[in-house]
Order: structure tokens, then sequence, then C-alpha cells
């Protein structure tokens, strides 16, 4: 770390250790909270226009007559930008590939490198994992490290330690630790940094809760506790705590498109809370990518549901079965389809009913065939995947 950018408001303090047998600074932050004036002109107005747009998205979290049609494919939009943040390939499409077992897709080159496939995979698995769990327990350390465990399965490698707080230093934006961007606490002080912080997630709020998740999200990035996957933690730990405070009824929003977007933006205000304190920039930034990613959320939601219902529309047009209709609102969920998984998604033993039904959806121009004919082959719901791709 360059220790000139530090300034008297720095938001924590620099403790000397020794690495490879050289002495080098490590950063260990402040307890939460920190001082912030309420009192703020843009704080009250950004915080109020973020209120109001997450209070639409709750609103219709609430009146959505089925919240599957929104959730999965909104989940594994998130672990897609989430994942492309740290840098890896996998798209929405080749997501939803993988999770059918159809990779590489005909006439759809290159395919992601199969890591980069199970990170995102890994994502919407542990973000499903997260939220199981709210229905018994609170958000505190144990889940947070029972989190990551299901992020970093398989692709991680043992040395990354999936599900297990580091016991050795990292730090960023380096090979060598004395040129790095960041070095958070040592191992000894990480722990005592992780205590402080389940204390406050667990603490009656002293400040609105978006500002709160804002001063999480800072506090679990600078203590950066596990060998690797800090960044896709923290930011699945944003909507968790969303969902834990009752802010939202439903995991609808999700800050990743909004991170991704200004990237640059983003690590710079992390650091520069880190280096000068810089609390009230930060926050600001957070809020209006709240604001941002709600009405973004609300916007998709509609587009989705519109889509449902002109779906609908074609359909009864033709005159199709029951089945068929059902069929065409399970591709909100899984838009990638063979017929065998329409079999299943109709609850039905049939391969020649569900083969007539994919049919239909294909002369509707609902599913659209990837590939050769025969059995296995696939069918995607493109209207789908391009709203998600946007």
């Amino acid at each position: 770390m360059n220790i000139d950018k530090f300034t008297s408001r720095v938001s924590g303090k620099l403790v000397e250790t020794i690495y490879d047998d050289k002495s080098c600074l490590a950063f260990v932050p402040h307890l939460l909270p920190p001082l912030l004036s309420m009192d703020d002109r843009e704080l009250s107005l950004t915080l109020s226009n973020a209120d109001r747009a997450l209070g639409e998205l709750a609103g219709l979290g609430h009146n959505i007559p089925n919240p599957q049609l929104l959730i999965r494919s909104f989940v594994r939009r998130e672990a897609v930008l989430s994942s492309k943040i740290e840098g890896t390939q996998t798209g929405i499409v080749d997501l939803y590939a993988y999770e059918a077992g159809q990779l590489p897709l005909p006439g759809i080159n290159p395919s992601p490198p199969e890591a980069d496939r199970l990170e995102v995979l890994n994502y919407v698995r542990a973000l499903e994992y997260g939220f199981q769990q709210l229905e018994t327990t609170g958000v505190d350390l144990d889940l947070i490290m029972n989190i990551h465990k299901v992020l970093m399965k398989g692709s991680a490698g043992a040395y990354k330690r999936p599900g297990e707080f580091r016991a050795t230093q990292n730090w960023i934006g380096s090979t060598n630790i004395r040129s790095a961007i960041f070095v958070p606490p040592l191992p000894a002080e990480m722990k005592e940094a992780l205590t402080d912080l389940d204390r406050y997630l667990k603490a009656p709020h002293d400040y609105p809760p978006l500002l709160r998740l804002a001063f999480i999200h800072y506090q679990f990035e600078s203590i950066h506790p596990f060998i690797d996957g800090n960044g896709r933690t923290g930011r699945l730990l944003i909507v968790i705590l969303l969902v834990h405070w009752g802010l939202l009824p439903l995991p609808l929003l999700y800050l990743s498109a909004f991170f991704e977007r200004r990237r640059d933006d983003y690590f710079n205000h992390l650091l520069a809370v880190t280096e000068n304190g810089m609390w009230l920039d930060w926050v600001l930034f957070f809020l209006r990518g709240v604001e941002e990613q709600a009405k973004d959320a609300i916007q998709r939601a509609k587009r989705l549901q519109g889509l449902q219902i002109e779906w609908h529309r074609r359909l009864v047009d033709i005159k199709v079965s029951t089945a068929v209709l059902d069929l065409a609102d399970k591709l909100f969920e899984m838009p990638f389809v063979s017929i065998s998984d329409a079999k299943k998604l109709l609850g039905i033993s049939s391969y020649n009913t569900a083969r007539r039904a994919v049919a239909k959806l294909v002369g509707a121009r609902i599913l659209q065939p990837f590939g050769d004919e025969g059995y296995g082959r696939l069918f995607a719901a493109t209207e789908i995947l391009d709203l998600l791709k946007e």
C-alpha cells in the first residue's frame, strides 16, 4: 500500500507486519458504524429516492402471482454479473445452457472455460442456499462461511479453503504484498474485526437500513476474510440482508449490475473510504445503485410479465392445451429445454405429448431449436434470454 495516499481521516489503522522476512503494512478497519451526519441534504435526498424505489419494488414483489417467474431469472442474472466483476466470461445464455447440460451450444462459439461456468453456477447455488437458511437462522459468521463453502465448491482448489476464514495473509492488486493496492488485516486482527462485524450484524439499527448495508459491505470487503471469493460473498450478503431485514419480500434487487457498469468507481470508492475516510461519497454511490437497480428490476419484471401475457395470447389464438400453456410458463424458470426436460417440467410420462407441446411452442415463435434434429435436441426461449442479457 502507498502510505502517502493515507490521510488523517483514514478509516482504520495501519499495522506493521513481517512477510517473507520483510516489513510491510496491513490495514485494520475501525469498528462500525462510522460517524455520518444525517443532516446532509444530498444524503437525505438520495436516501429518500432509494427508499422510494425499493418500496415500489417491494410492493411489486408482494403482488406477483408467480414469484418464481422472476426470482430464478433474476438470481441467474446476478450470478453472471457478480462473477463478471471478477473476470469470468460466462454469460446468461452460457449459464442456462450449462445447467441444461448443453454446452457448447451449436453455432455459438467460443464456449467459456469450465471453471468459469462452474463459478457462476456456484454463485446461483450459494444464493439459493443462503435464502433457504434464512428460514431457520439469522445472518451471522456461520452463515457467511457456509455460503462461501457453496460458492467455492469444486472450482476453488483445496488451497483456497472453501468455507474457512483465512489463516494466512492476502492482498489485492499485485503479486507482491509490498506493491499491493490494499492489504487487509493480519489473521489475528481479522478475527477480531469479524467478531465486531458479527456483533454489528445483530445490533439494533443505529442508522437507516440502507446505510447499514453500505457500511457492512465496505467492512466485509476491507476485512477480506477468505483466501478467494470475498467480492462475490460480499455482494451475496447484500441481497440476503435486504430480505432478512424485511426490506424486500423476495430476492429481487441485485447491485452487481450497477457495480459492474461502474467497476472503477466501485473499487475507487471503497479504496477512498480506506485511505481518506470518504464514507459519505461511498454511501451516496451505494444508494444511487439501490435506486437505479430497483427501477431496473421493476421495469424488467413488468416486461417479463408482459411477455408472459403476450405468449398466452399467441397460444390461446391457436387453441393449445393447458399443458402447452403450463410449459410456456415454466420457460421463465428454465428457458433452455429438451423434450425430456419438458416431460419433467410438465410431470408427464409421455415423450410424444411433451414433443407435441414443444412443437406448438416452436410454431408460436416462443421456442427456437438449436442443433440437429434428434433425441436430446435443445430449444431456447430467446425472448426471455434477450431480455435478461440487456
